[in-house]
C-alpha cells in the first residue's frame, strides 16, 4: 500500500505501544516517518528515530526541525506522547499535576507550535492527537489523566477551527482501554491482575481490549489523503464503550 508515498510524518512517543503501531503503519503505506521520543532506541528502520522531550521546548524546536530537514518537510503529525496517572483527585498531588497536564497537553501545544511552519507549506497539512475514551466517560481512579485528555479533546477543536483555513487539518482518536505497555504496567501493579485484565476487558462491550493497531489504523486514516475532508473529529476506538449501552448477557 502506497496511499501516503511522496508524505511526511512525525510521531511523538513513537518507540512503544500506539504510536511505535502508527509509525511502522504509516510507513508501510509509504510515508517517510520520524519518530521523536525520550528513548527513540529500538525504532525499526527506515523509520528516522531522533531524542526528544515533549516537555521540554528548546528538545522539541530542535527535534522538530531536524525531522523536517532529514524527511524534507512535514506533513502529517501525530501528537502521541503522552503519560498515565491512578487515582481519584485526593491521591495526586499538585506537582503530579502539572506534570502530567504539562506533558499531555502542552507537550502537543509544543509540538505542534514547532511543525506549524512546516506545516504550512505542506499540500496536504494534517494533525492527529491520540486523546482518549477519558475525555468522554467518567472512569473511576482517572481523575488527572481524564482531565488532561479533556484538555486534549478541547485543544483539537480550538487547533481544528484556528488552522482550517491554512489547509491544516486536526483530529483526534480517542481509545478505549489498549493493551499497550502502560496498561500491562497497570496491571502488573494490580492484587490480582487478571481479574483487573477481566473487568477492563469486560467494561468494553466488544469483550476484548483494543489493539495499538488498531488504534494506529484510525491515526493513519485521520492523518491521510482519504479523511481530505474530515476535520474538528474525535474518532472512538473503543470497542463500542462510549456509545453503546448492553443489555446483561443472558445466562442459558
Amino acid at each position: 500500500m502506497t496511499e501516503l508515498s511522496g508524505l511526511r510524518a512525525v510521531v511523538t512517543g513513537g518507540a512503544s505501544g500506539i504510536g511505535l503501531a502508527t509509525a511502522r503503519a504509516l510507513a508501510a503505506r509509504g510515508a517517510a516517518v520520524a519518530v521523536l521520543d525520550l528513548d527513540p532506541a529500538g525504532v525499526p528502520e527506515p523509520v528516522l528515530s531522533l531524542k526528544a522531550d515533549v516537555g521540554d521546548d528548546a528538545s522539541v524546536r530542535t527535534a522538530v526541525d531536524t525531522a523536517a530537514a532529514r524527511l524534507g518537510g512535514i506533513d502529517i503529525l501525530v501528537n502521541n506522547a503522552g503519560i498515565g496517572a491512578a487515582g481519584t483527585v485526593e491521591d495526586n498531588d499538585d506537582e503530579q499535576w502539572h506534570r502530567v497536564l504539562d506533558v499531555n497537553v502542552v507537550g502537543m501545544v509544543r509540538t505542534t507550535r514547532a511543525a506549524l511552519p512546516h506545516l504550512r507549506r505542506s499540500a496536504h497539512a494534517a494533525v492527529v492527537n491520540t486523546c482518549s475514551i477519558a475525555a468522554t466517560a467518567g472512569l473511576p481512579q482517572r481523575a488527572l489523566y481524564s482531565a488532561s485528555k479533556g484538555a486534549v479533546l478541547s485543544l483539537t477543536l480550538a487547533m481544528a477551527a484556528d488552522h482550517v483555513r491554512e489547509g491544516i487539518r486536526v483530529n483526534c482518536v480517542n481509545p478505549g482501554t489498549a493493551d499497550t505497555p502502560w496498561v500491562g504496567r497497570l496491571l502488573e501493579a494490580a492484587e490480582d491482575p487478571r481479574a483487573e485484565r477481566a473487568a477492563l476487558e469486560g467494561r468494553q462491550p466488544m469483550g476484548r481490549l483494543v489493539t495499538a493497531e488498531e488504534v494506529a489504523a484510525a491515526i493513519v486514516y485521520l492523518a491521510g489523503p482519504a479523511a481530505a475532508s474530515v476535520t474538528g473529529t474525535a474518532l472512538a476506538v473503543d470497542g463500542g464503550m462510549q456509545g453503546l449501552r448492553l443489555r446483561p448477557a443472558v445466562r442459558q
